[in-house]
């Protein structure tokens, strides 16, 4: 029996410690930046934690990757931040930025896990997972002693337990004149979240608008913000129409600089890493609410982000900027030659 240590990665192992290496070189970039034009001390002092986090799992990335004699991916380099060029976005923008990226970090390394059997790299992973806990718990501090901690709706729930009984609780497809029953605390919660994710979005997209050298470019991000725009509105009256409010995050600043911080395919990376978390967080929403109208409409948005996202690929593609995974060989073309 060989020693583990010299054991082969898995497919599975590849593909995660692979997407690491890329997104934690994207995530060094980003937060370079944020970095050069924070004000807040205690802003900073996450952003640093957050900084430090990346360079981390990205150095042991490689390290693992290398180990196996894998080809390195080129990933975002120095070429693709401009830590000097002029501020962007507000420090408070940077904190509910922190908070939905570490949130991101938990689902995907959690998820990674379980498909892990080499011991580095269940190593790696659980050790991302309880770093990223403590990016999250740290933000979350800093958002509650500033009051910008946006937090679900209080809601009065019934005071015994009871079960569902009859089809009339799954709804209709169609929500007419509020004849569905009223959202559980399950369904409140996806939708709370997917307003804030969609609000954090919108501003993300509208800064790299305004920055971003290709046209094409630009003109995606404005059609980001579009889609964003439309889909906190439509979370928005789901729970407007049962007399709940609507929480948002507040002072999303983007300022009037038109000078770009980013390379426009690191923009472009960005946006299909959100839109990928967004179509994730919808069908987990989907499979949780069972109210038929509000699966439905999980479904409708989630295939309206899916064009979006192809439409970007197709960007990526033509200006040669999406780096294509590790690639099995092509058997059946090896035995045609």
């Amino acid at each position: 029996m060989r020693e583990e240590k010299n054991l082969r990665l898995t497919s599975s192992e590849i593909s995660v410690v692979w997407s690491s290496y890329q997104n934690n070189s994207f995530s060094i970039c980003i937060l370079k930046y944020f970095l050069a034009n924070v004000d807040n001390p205690e802003i900073k002092s996450v952003l640093q934690f957050a900084f430090d986090i990346s360079v981390e799992n990205f150095n042991r990335s490689k390290e693992i990757l290398q180990n196996d004699n894998q080809t390195l991916p080129i990933g975002f380099t120095d070429e693709d931040v401009s830590p000097n060029a002029p501020r962007l976005f507000s420090d408070s923008y940077y904190l509910y930025y922190l908070k939905n990226m570490s949130k991101v970090g938990l689902s995907v390394y959690g998820v990674a896990l379980a498909t892990a059997a080499h011991s580095d790299v269940r190593q790696f992973l659980s050790q991302a997972i309880h770093i990223s806990t403590e990016l999250y718990n740290k933000t979350a501090e800093v958002l509650l002693s500033k009051g910008l901690f946006v937090r679900s709706p209080y809601v009065t729930t019934s005071d015994h337990i009871d079960f569902v009984d009859k089809k009339s609780y799954l709804g209709g497809v169609i929500n007419f004149n509020n004849n569905n029953r009223p959202l559980n605390v399950v369904e409140i919660t996806h939708i709370e979240a997917n307003v804030e994710t969609n609000a954090v979005g919108k501003a993300l997209m509208a800064g790299f608008a305004q920055v971003a050298k290709s046209k094409k470019v630009r003109n995606y991000c404005l059609k980001g913000k579009e889609i964003a725009t439309k889909h906190v509105q439509v979370f928005t009256t789901m729970l407007t129409d049962d007399d709940l409010p609507s929480p948002m995050p507040w002072d999303l600043e983007v300022t009037d600089s038109t000078v770009s911080p980013f390379s426009d395919k690191l923009i472009m990376f960005h946006t299909s890493l959100l839109i990928g978390s967004s179509i994730s967080n919808y069908a987990t929403a989907s499979a949780a609410s069972l109210r038929i109208d509000i699966a439905t409409s999980y479904v409708r948005l989630s295939t309206e982000i899916a064009q979006f996202a192809k439409n970007g690929v197709d960007i990526m593609i033509k200006n040669a900027w999406l780096e294509q995974p590790p690639q099995i060989p092509d058997h059946r073309r090896l035995a045609k030659d």
